[in-house]
């Protein structure tokens, strides 16, 4: 069987999961053959040129009359049209894989991870990172008990685009489209690690004191001379409490001068500890039992997660593979009737996280996450 993928917009992770897409059947043998069917959005002659670049066979500006024509629909337009194509689709039986955060708030999210429930198809999150070979084998450890009892979660997530005052408007400057700022659009991933990684050994997050900062109130409006104003957080910084009692600290920032993509992980425990950087992704620095010091695991040997897919060891992966993974693993679990995780029930729960951020940010308090 061959599966018909429909997809949700043609820019960033558009070009991700086509290009992901392209490599399945080079590199996993056992893969679900998948056609690039349908590129759906607003401009048809942005999606004619799009299409022939990402190798889809046709275009649709009208979603509402693919859901029922493809195997599987992906979601990757901006987060304020997340809900209403994705919740239309499950409602059809058609698999849905939705770009992260799950919703712009918390209410829709919930409303879509109760349609998921309903579905009995797979729902996914984006949350690629789960499917970094090193994060991979940091679960192995943790899971093996090999960092003992978790006291400490750590986890940032910076970037510098938005510097520049000067730098463009765009939808993810708007609370109505997106949400919120660095919060939902970095701190979801952050939120989403910490739970795959500890969720099993500290429980869930319990408690929290957020704070949301936004440096540049106005921003340009491109090919004009208006500005707009800019009505999320460009920075968020958090303490948490899992139940278990370990504390947690997360920050991410867009304004972080000097940082490209910078996604570090530091989880400290009673017998080790372990730290992770997106920048140098097939490394995990691990501190053993009784050792003096850290010691860097090059994450590239044949026995380690998915690289016996790729290269000889020592040959590098990188940013895209992640997404060739989850695409891997989540067109697996539709086309054999299983489960994928991180599913919609994952999207809701780091949204449970990123309400409560904001909610204490606004009371200047801690609060319970709902």
């Amino acid at each position: 069987m061959t599966l018909q993928v429909g997809v949700l917009g043609y820019r960033f992770m558009g070009q991700a999961h086509a290009n992901a897409l392209a490599r399945l059947p080079m590199f996993f043998e056992d893969a679900p053959d998948v056609e690039r069917d349908v590129l759906i959005g607003r401009d048809e002659a942005a999606l004619d040129s799009a299409a022939d670049q990402l190798g889809f066979d046709r275009t649709s500006t009208d979603w509402e009359a693919e859901i029922d024509e493809v195997d599987v629909f992906y979601n990757l337009g901006p987060n304020h049209v997340h809900a209403e194509p994705s919740i239309a689709a499950l409602e059809s039986g058609t698999p849905v894989f939705c770009e992260k955060p799950l919703a712009p708030t918390l209410d829709v999210a919930a409303e879509m991870a109760q349609v998921a429930r309903d579905a009995d198809v797979p729902a996914g999150s984006a949350f690629n990172y789960r499917f970094v070979p090193a994060i991979r084998y940091a679960k192995g450890l943790i899971e093996d008990g090999k960092l003992g009892e978790i006291h400490h979660v750590r986890g940032r997530y910076l970037q510098d685009w938005l510097v520049d005052p000067d730098a463009p408007w765009s939808w993810r400057n708007d609370a109505e489209l997106a949400g919120s700022g660095a919060l939902g659009d970095l701190g979801s991933h952050t939120i989403d690690l910490a739970r795959f990684l500890v969720g099993e050994q500290a429980g869930e997050i319990e408690r929290i004191s957020g704070h949301l900062q936004t440096f540049v109130d106005e921003r340009p409006v491109e090919g004009g001379d208006e500005t707009r104003s800019v009505t999320v957080d460009d920075a968020y910084s958090a303490q948490v409490e899992f139940e278990s009692g370990a504390m947690g600290t997360f920050e991410a920032s867009r304004f972080a001068n000097g940082h490209k993509n910078d996604h570090t992980i530091e989880i400290q425990g009673s017998k080790g500890s372990l730290k992770f950087s997106l920048e140098r992704l097939n490394e995990l620095e691990v501190l053993r039992e009784d050792s003096r010091g850290y010691e860097t695991i090059l994450v590239t040997d044949e026995t380690d997660p998915y690289i016996e897919h790729w290269w000889p060891p020592g040959h590098v992966i990188g940013w895209e593979h992640t997404f060739v993974h989850e695409n891997y693993e989540f067109l697996s679990a539709v086309a054999d009737g299983g489960e994928f995780e991180p599913s919609f029930e994952d999207g809701l729960a780091a949204q449970q996280v990123l309400d409560a951020i904001e909610r204490s940010d606004a009371t200047g308090e801690w609060v319970t996450v709902e």
